[in-house]
């Protein structure tokens, strides 16, 4: 199994030679946000979503990104995006209920 530098580099690289990679571009973003780089994830989730927004996983993942920095009216309106994308594109149940889920944890939290 590659180390965590290792992948990085192999997706960086993957990135360079295809900056319209969705697929590289969400697993480094994914990586970041296991070493709690959340400035990283957040640029390149928001990179996804502006380039791809049909890539429905990265609403989700963009909105957590968002709550963990404090950022969380952008949170909301990423939810509430990708309910309607993922609905839109009858995407499966899961993937909704998700986000449906996300955005109401929040919505609660936030009072």
């Amino acid at each position: 199994m590659p180390d965590t530098n290792s992948r990085l580099k192999t997706l960086a690289a993957n990135i360079k030679k295809d900056p319209n990679d969705s697929f590289s571009k969400f697993a480094l973003a994914l990586e970041f946000t296991k070493m709690d780089r959340y400035d990283k994830a957040r640029i390149l989730f928001e990179s996804i979503r502006n380039n791809d927004p049909e890539y429905v996983g990265v609403y989700y993942h963009l909105g957590k990104t968002y709550e963990l920095l404090d950022m969380n009216q952008q949170a909301l309106e990423t939810y509430k995006t990708g309910i309607e994308i993922a609905a839109a594109n009858k995407v499966n149940k899961r993937t909704v209920s998700e986000l449906k889920e996300a955005l109401a944890e929040l919505e609660i939290e936030m009072g």
